[in-house]
């Protein structure tokens, strides 16, 4: 790096000192400053663009990418150029799922170097090649290009081209069926995180491809190790959206896990880190905030976060579907669950299998639970057989576990209920083994069914009570199955929920305990003293802190300024695009690029309300709403381990969202002392 330039030595040492700590704002702020005095040189524009990014100022960084590539190209290096406009494109990918722009940028960088010789820049472009193609569902080309990348990138010395283009053909391995020897390669790609050979953000990149190739493949303690792994990397050295991607993949393992409060919080945390910095995979954690809030009742609040990501483009699928289900819309849900695997959604991403089976596989288990309840035997049975022939293709015990449920629910409509039974044992089995309590006890409650059926009363009775102990005690509700015994009426004087202190005496169906009060506690004897009224979630935060809970405050702008200019930008970049494909005459181009500009539009429309003014994210009712939703089910899971009875029937009764209510069963008499 040459020293040219008022105090850029001085600059560049501190900033290179602020990286390796990651300090990322203190880096920008010191090219900011360097910036006022003079223009900065290209190799200043590039620490400007990794500042960027690490500090999760997504549309700062590539602007200065793009500022870095005219600079060289003004200077007459071309390759320098070509190596900018190929870091545009990458990031663009990555972070924004905008494939128009894109190609775009990829073919600037190939016209920058022509027919210059091979250089470390072309690996960089065949890693690049590699993940449009595979993001765009192009197995074959990305398949070309990444052996591309890794020959390049052995011969030019660039491990992170290597690194991606060995996960890129492991994950496309696996995705045609060869299990193992994609295993293997994965395996191979690991070593250059764990042997240090790639800088800060490359590492980061490769966790999270091998994160993503072991979730969509179900191999979830594989995927647990690599997200505790990456948990103990990212520490100081995690990058911008890398933050808010690790915060996935750890809810969906702790949703997995039974966690579910946990897994909520990093979901939210994940939403809040990602809202400013990428825009069509702001659905990704969406999704999993439904899916946790699914799990856990809260049937208002995952409708909110679903049909939230549904809005940024993303596909909210089966989650939505069985949301459909959970809320007796069986009609609908049949309907929804057959049209995403008839119609699959071309949403570009890396987090989720683009292509195959293994992207099926979720939906196929959606629709075989769904048909069931539909008396659609007939639909179920082909969505089973299907879900069964990918679990043996690819031998994940989450994927077997999952088909031998939907096998047992099949044979228990076909009231084959001594093979059902077995059948769903091994899901039981499979599941536990996993270490996923809420599907094991899903499948616990379809085998009481099975065994009920053949007159084995006590069994399913045993069966019902440990699957209902167990969501009840990672509060989350199961629905179905049967009443083992009519419950027990309780006088009012048995049906106790009285504060005493830092404690609560608490009484009900005959047995009385003492537990710590809390937060939650306070929220449910509001519930119980007024039955069947329904609280706002900021009527309850105020009778908590003695004040009326504002509804104003916001998270910031839907999008800042920076990034309605840039998609405005982009918005050229997918015109030409659009022209490029038309005169090709590449339909499936087209319909992708066309697809690209239709969101953006979208975007830059929600981002303004009326009279053009900008819109806001967030409120004061959505934080309340989380937070008296968390705090309800933390308690009923502390009362769960006291009283499993009681935490039964207030699952079964108290209903969270935007609105708070305690319902009843009308046929239990009860009249709480407060």
């Amino acid at each position: 790096m040459t020293a040219s330039g008022l105090g850029q030595a001085p600059v560049d040492g501190r900033v290179g000192a602020a990286l390796d700590r990651g300090d990322f704002s203190a880096a920008v702020a010191l090219l900011r400053e360097a910036e006022q005095q003079r223009p900065l040189t290209p190799e200043e524009l590039d620490l400007l663009g990794r500042s960027a990014y690490g500090a999760g100022q997504f549309e700062a960084a590539i602007t200065a990418w793009e500022q870095q590539s005219a600079a060289c190209h003004s200077l007459g290096d071309e390759v320098a150029a070509a190596a900018a406009a190929t870091t545009v494109a990458m990031f663009l990918m990555m972070d924004t799922g905008l494939m128009a722009p894109v190609r775009g940028w990829l073919a600037r960088a190939e016209r920058l170097l022509g027919d210059r010789p091979e250089s470390p820049t072309h690996a960089l472009l065949a890693m690049t090649h590699t993940y449009e193609r595979f993001m765009c569902g192009d197995a074959d080309a990305s398949a070309r290009w990444a052996e591309q990348a890794i020959d390049l990138g052995g011969r030019h010395d660039v491990p992170l081209a290597a690194a991606l283009g060995r996960v890129a053909t492991a994950r496309l391995m696996i995705l045609d069926g060869a299990v193992e020897p994609g295993l293997a390669l994965l395996d191979e790609a690991a070593v250059s995180v764990v042997s240090g050979e790639l800088d800060a953000l490359g590492a980061g990149m490769v966790y999270c491809e091998l994160i993503c190739a072991m979730q969509g493949l179900a191999q979830y303690d594989r995927a647990e190790q690599w997200t505790e792994a990456m948990e103990r990397w990212r520490v100081g050295h995690a990058y911008g959206g890398l933050i808010g991607r690790c915060r996935v993949h750890r809810a969906e393992i702790l949703r997995l896990r039974g966690a579910c409060s946990a897994a909520a919080d990093e979901a939210l945390e994940a939403c809040r880190e990602l809202r400013p910095w990428m825009r069509r995979e702001f659905g990704w954690p969406l999704t999993e905030l439904g899916a946790i809030r699914l799990r856990t009742g809260d049937l208002v609040g995952a409708e909110t976060a679903l049909l939230e990501a549904l809005a940024h483009g993303w596909d909210p699928q089966p989650w939505l579907a069985l949301l459909r289900l959970a809320q007796g819309r069986v009609g609908v849900a049949a309907a929804m669950i057959a049209d995403a695997l008839e119609h699959p959604c071309a949403v570009p991403s890396k987090e989720w299998p683009p292509l195959g089976a293994l992207r099926r596989a979720p939906l196929l288990a959606a629709q075989a639970e769904i048909c069931i309840a539909a008396g659609d035997v007939e639909a179920a049975r082909t969505a089973t057989g299907q879900l069964s022939g990918i679990a043996e293709t690819y031998r994940s015990r989450a994927l077997s576990a999952a088909a031998a449920l939907a096998r047992g629910r099949l044979l228990l409509a076909e009231r084959d209920a001594e093979a059902a039974v077995g059948e769903c044992e091994e899901a039981v089995t499979g599941w536990s083994d996993v270490g996923a309590p809420y599907e094991a006890a899903v499948a616990q409650l379809v085998l009481a069914d099975a065994e009920r059926l053949l007159g084995r009363v006590a069994r399913a009775e045993l069966h019902e009570q440990a699957a209902r102990a167990t969501a009840a005690r990672i509060g989350a509700p199961l629905a179905g199955g049967h009443p083992t015994r009519a419950p027990s009426s309780p006088t009012p004087s048995e049906c106790v929920f009285r504060r005493d202190g830092d404690v609560r005496t608490v009484a009900f169906a005959g047995r009385t305990v003492v537990v710590r009060d809390l937060k939650g506690m306070r929220y449910l004897a509001r519930l119980l003293a007024e039955p069947d009224r329904e609280f706002h979630v900021l009527d309850l935060v105020g009778g908590e802190t003695g004040e009326r809970a504002r509804p104003g405050g916001d998270l910031g702008p839907v999008l800042d300024g920076q990034a309605r200019a840039a998609y405005r930008r982009r918005l050229a970049e997918i015109d030409d695009d659009l022209a490029e494909a038309e005169a090709l005459g590449d339909d499936t181009r087209l319909a992708l690029a066309q697809a690209d500009r239709d969101y953006l539009l979208r975007e830059l429309a929600g981002a303004f309300g009326l009279g053009g003014r900008v819109r806001v994210a967030g409120s004061a009712s959505e934080r309340a709403r989380a937070s008296v939703s968390r705090s309800l089910r933390y308690a009923v899971c502390r009362i769960a381990e006291h009283h499993p009875a009681l935490a039964d029937h207030l699952v079964r009764t108290v209903r969270t969202g935007t609105y708070c209510c305690y319902v009843p069963d009308p046929r239990i008499p009860t009249s709480w002392e407060l």
